[in-house]
């Protein structure tokens, strides 16, 4: 059997060419789950006993026919199959879907056989992940130390080698920031470039996107390629990319103009000196393959009332899913007592804003999307940064008490100030694993391409993969 750590792509071609059959990697990966999770707590709810009907039966013919996968408890929806989101009022109701979600569709016709579910925290609010209804998830590479979130769950189970590639999900960083403290790949599409059909258009004024984490550059763009592409009702649509994202891997990019920055967006938080070594230390490996880096400074990123709109768009969301959304689904209405402090604090928000509020905000987003784009019209081709300001930090440090129901969100504006502003441009971004700090913990660097660009950042993130290769690092907790 292959080792816990060859990648989708891998896992696909020993099934192709016979040397392993589905059943056989959803058992391993099950005896990898049974073995780590109790110590990880990355995964909430398994589906074995399906898995391997599953595996044993006809699987489609898919790119990925027979390798095992992890979905987050956030969207992503399975017919018949619980989904709570973070929530204890879902997990008390054991709320089933009604229907699959278009991404968990394509996903099955790739080929993937789900084997369960993996933590989130609460409606995916906080960049950790230690939701009241499940508890922490813990990073393999230090278990006192957050997953990052909202996809911790599924960050912590590719890192360990559960699986090697699990779904994810990015309002504000939830792809990105969970690779950058697990120490895995994570790309943030473009916005629209993975439909969120059939249940939403889109989600807070485009937001939200999905994707998946996992350990290479060529699964990323593999799985990519698998689940792109608008689906019907879809309100809008990204241009398609000109060949398969696969065949980015190993392409020539030419030599880039990239700008650096290591400076907070806003000014708001000091970064901390081991992320920006990990992305002075990605800026000369990029010098080194032929790209000119010069320092940066996006003056666009620092508008005053970028995390004010922000605020209002997503605080809206949340009211809508509390008072609108959740209860149409089960029936009832949801209370102060269903959700934790921190959940009902940002639908309070939401519900003080009105409609001309909301259009302002989206308006102000919009208006900084423009003038983001207007910084890569200049002559740009690339944005680094760090991933997060700091490196993982210490469970518990998110913990919002009733009287004190904001505390988490400002303790992750001081982690976070990098990623938030690229789901509002809806640029695709990604984070690489390319550094680890001296107390042996993963820290993430940022590339932010154009819209619609993907292709650049998978040509320059194989290259700096093949350069400063990361696939050999090993958590101490593992397969």
């Amino acid at each position: 059997m292959p080792e816990p750590f060859v990648d989708a792509c891998g896992l696909a071609e020993l099934v192709r060419s016979g040397a392993a059959s589905p059943l056989e990697l959803v058992d391993e990966a099950v005896a990898r789950v049974e073995k780590l999770n109790p110590e990880l707590n990355a995964v909430i709810r398994t589906r074995f006993d399906e898995a391997r009907r599953e595996a044993a039966g006809a699987l489609p013919a898919g790119p990925f026919r027979g390798v095992p996968l992890l979905l987050k408890d956030l969207l992503c929806s399975l017919a018949g199959e619980e989904l709570h989101e973070g929530m204890q009022a879902l997990k008390d109701a054991r709320y089933v879907a009604r229907h699959d979600q278009e991404l968990a569709r394509r996903l099955r016709a790739a080929g993937f056989v789900v084997i369960g579910r993996t933590n989130t925290p609460e409606l995916g609010i906080l960049p950790t992940t230690e939701p009241a209804a499940y508890g922490p998830a813990r990073n393999p590479w230090d278990t006192t130390r957050s997953t990052g979130g909202s996809s911790g769950g599924s960050a912590a189970a590719v890192a360990s080698g559960m699986v090697s590639v699990a779904h994810a999900n990015d309002g504000g960083g939830s792809i990105r920031i969970p690779a950058s403290a697990c120490g895995l790949v994570g790309l943030k599409p473009s916005r629209a470039r993975v439909s969120l059909g059939p249940d939403w258009g889109d989600i807070m004024g485009g937001l939200v996107c999905e994707l998946a984490v996992t350990r290479t550059v060529r699964d990323s763009a593999a799985v990519l390629d698998a689940v792109h592409g608008p689906a019907p009702g879809d309100p809008y649509a990204v241009p398609p990319p000109r060949r398969p994202y696969a065949d980015e891997v190993g392409a020539d990019p030419g030599r880039l103009r990239i700008g650096l920055q290591t400076a907070a967006f806003g000014g708001s938080v000091q970064t901390h000196p081991e992320c920006v070594a990990a992305a002075v230390g990605a800026a000369r490996t990029l010098e080194a393959l032929g790209h000119h880096v010069e320092a940066a400074h996006v003056e666009a990123l620092d508008s005053p009332g970028f995390i004010d709109a922000f605020l209002v768009v997503w605080a809206a969301g949340m009211a809508h899913d509390i008072d609108h959304y959740w209860p149409a689904l089960l029936g009832r209405a949801l209370g102060p007592e269903d959700v934790e402090p921190l959940s009902w604090a940002l639908a309070d928000l939401g519900r003080a804003a009105n409609a001309a509020d909301y259009l302002k905000a989206q308006r102000a987003l919009q208006v900084t999307a423009r003038d983001v784009a207007q910084w890569y019209e200049g002559g740009f081709d690339l944005l680094l940064t760090p991933t997060l300001a700091e490196p993982p930090p210490v469970l518990g440090e998110f913990d919002s008490p009733p009287e004190n129901p904001g505390h988490g969100l400002l303790r992750a504006a001081a982690l976070v100030p990098f990623t938030p502003v690229f789901n509002a441009t809806g640029q695709p971004a990604v984070s690489l694993p390319l550094h680890h700090s001296a107390a042996g913990l993963p820290i993430g660097v940022q590339l932010v391409a154009p819209y619609g660009r993907e292709d650049v950042l998978i040509q320059v993130a194989a290259q700096l993969e093949e350069a400063a290769p990361w696939h050999e690092r090993r958590p101490p907790v593992s397969a």
